[in-house]
């Protein structure tokens, strides 16, 4: 198919409407629940309230807005597929923003600002702070933000590759942190899913993370590259390209599955882990040092993948892997392993030979 011929075809898959809304007009679709800007996305993104501020002091000031992109649902309702933010922002400012339990969040008070210095202790309503004058609150409702709209014509798919384009690069959401917002939109008891995985005590003693990675959902990619490396064909390893583009494909592949194809990974998960964890404790995924005889230092991605995943494939076989812990110290004596296991080697070109690797490793 010619180019251009496959840009037509792409093109129609995708049905767009947009127009100007007032911010008054966002509150009462909010209150209608006609928009649903999906509160339990707000642990995955996160302002400071000097960023809140700072958009707020935009309004005031009349600078232009980003425009808001949602979906429409077949029943009409919008989700939101990029702007969370700044609608929280606006509706944590005036005292309507709930959490994901439906409770009111805490109104937003501002902070000071190299424009307006006054905003500082400003909130919608007075509750101890200094309220906004009348005059301010109608240019705010007043003001308006642009709604690109992806209606419900469009290919179901659409909305969620525009999510997720939207939402990585710049954003200060983790990447791992933007597939769970998909999985949420898509498909939430999933989402739940995989979220008991990466809470199974097990599995969090063996990787043994510190707060950091797991504010930024590390352990739940985590999970996610066992559910894909530990079952998928050799053949695959060598079209993985740029992993995170590869996770949230399969990903997708994987929330499409039926419960009942789900639980046998989710069983390999919990036998794997609880093996690791039985034997090794809190040491699977550190290096090993031959002159200390000891495992020490931090997680290890490579290791991870040689190790669990090559268990998990095992277990899922009916095989039952056998001294793990000298094993996995023996793979620091093996060129196999050494050799791909460096920061400096990309996944694509660590991942086909190390999968492979692991799997053999702990077939007997």
């Amino acid at each position: 198919m010619a180019l251009q011929d496959k840009i037509d075809e792409r093109r129609k898959e995708i049905r767009t409407d947009g127009y100007p809304i007032s911010i008054g007009e966002w509150v009462s679709l909010y209150e209608n629940k006609e928009l649903d800007i999906h509160p339990e996305f707000q642990r995955f993104f996160r302002w400071s309230d000097a960023q809140k501020t700072a958009l707020i002091e935009s309004i005031l000031l009349g600078i232009p807005i980003p425009s808001i992109f949602v979906s429409q649902r077949p029943n009409g309702v919008w989700d939101v597929v990029d702007g969370l933010q700044r609608l929280s922002t606006i509706f944590q400012f005036m005292g309507i923003l709930r959490n994901e339990n439906g409770d009111i969040i805490k109104p937003l008070i501002l902070d000071a600002t190299k424009y307006l210095p006054q905003l500082s202790g400003v909130a919608w309503d007075a509750n101890g702070a200094v309220q906004l004058p009348p005059e301010s609150k109608l240019i705010i409702k007043r003001s308006k933000i642009n709604a690109s709209i992806i209606l419900r014509e469009s290919d179901e798919s659409a909305k969620y590759d525009l999510f997720q384009r939207l939402n990585t690069g710049g954003s200060q959401a983790s990447d791992q942190e933007v597939r769970n917002c998909i999985m949420v939109m898509i498909r939430p008891e999933f989402f739940r899913w995989i979220k008991n995985l990466a809470e199974d005590q097990n599995f969090s003693d063996a990787i043994a993370l510190s707060d950091r990675p797991i504010q930024e959902s590390y352990d739940l990619e985590l999970t996610l590259r066992f559910l894909i490396f530990s079952f998928m064909d050799d053949a695959d390893l060598n079209s993985v390209g740029d992993v995170g583009l590869f996770l949230s494909e399969r990903m997708r592949e994987l929330i499409d599955k039926p419960q009942d194809q789900l639980e046998p990974l989710g069983k390999a998960f919990r036998e794997t882990f609880r093996l690791l964890n039985d034997t090794m404790s809190d040491t699977p995924f550190k290096r090993y040092n031959k002159e200390k005889d000891r495992f020490m230092g931090g997680f290890l991605i490579s290791q991870f993948e040689v190790v669990a995943c090559g268990i998990g494939w095992n277990l899922a076989a009916g095989n039952s892997p056998t001294d793990i812990s000298n094993k996995v110290a023996a793979l620091w004596s093996n060129k196999d392993y050494t050799d791909w296991q460096g920061s400096g080697i990309t996944a694509a070109r660590r991942l086909p030979r190390l999968i492979p690797l692991g799997r053999n490793l702990f077939e007997a």
